[in-house]
């Protein structure tokens, strides 16, 4: 699937080479930060010439531009050109804006619809998450967007918690027992 070129990519590849050019990259530094060979990178950086771009290109473009692949398709150059020069885009609105334009099942838009807040506090990690799940009988119907989100919220307030015990003298402490929590999940962790 990721071997078959993707009709409409001329676009996104002119996307592509305004945001390296923006990074101020050349081709060897495409493709040594993003795997590609440099004959791939010619074809996407050239300015004219028909430039159709496979899954795993453009797949591999986004981890190098420090973009999910959603974002590179999704946001606007003139959004993304700011965060290529350090500006962050992940401000409360922005992340809701993604959320709502990117929610595609029934179920999480009418969550968010019910819960604005509680969508505005999601980080960009866990709006990819929820996004990832979406689909016709996938994870997020049968777990309920509800239920997920609130496993979302325990984990971010859990982290908060071991930051802040991490930086106390019970630091020994938390180690050990992370690493006896660990050891009980090792053979579920081992078949990931």
């Amino acid at each position: 699937m990721n071997d078959i070129p993707q009709a409409g990519t001329a676009d996104l590849a002119h996307k592509i080479a305004r945001l390296v050019e923006e990074r101020g990259w050349n081709q060897e530094d495409l493709a040594r930060i993003s795997g590609l060979n440099r004959q791939t990178v010619r074809q996407i950086l050239q300015e004219n010439g028909e430039r159709r771009l496979r899954n795993a290109t453009i797949s591999a473009c986004a981890r190098a531009l420090g973009l999910s692949v959603s974002e590179l398709r999704g946001i606007p150059l003139e959004r993304l050109l700011p965060r290529m020069n350090g500006a962050s885009l992940s401000t409360e609105e922005d992340r809701v804006r993604r959320l709502y334009e990117q929610a595609t099942q029934p179920e999480l838009l009418a969550w968010m619809e019910r819960n604005g807040e509680r969508a505005r506090q999601l980080t960009p990690e866990e709006i990819d998450e929820l996004l990832s799940l979406q689909g016709t009988g996938g994870p997020l119907t049968g777990f309920g967007v509800d239920r997920f989100v609130d496993l979302l919220e325990r984990k971010r307030q859990l982290l908060h918690k071991v930051h802040a015990i991490a930086g106390t003298e019970y630091l020994e402490m938390l180690e050990k027992l992370v690493s006896l929590m660990y050891e009980k999940i090792q053979p579920y962790a081992d078949r990931k």
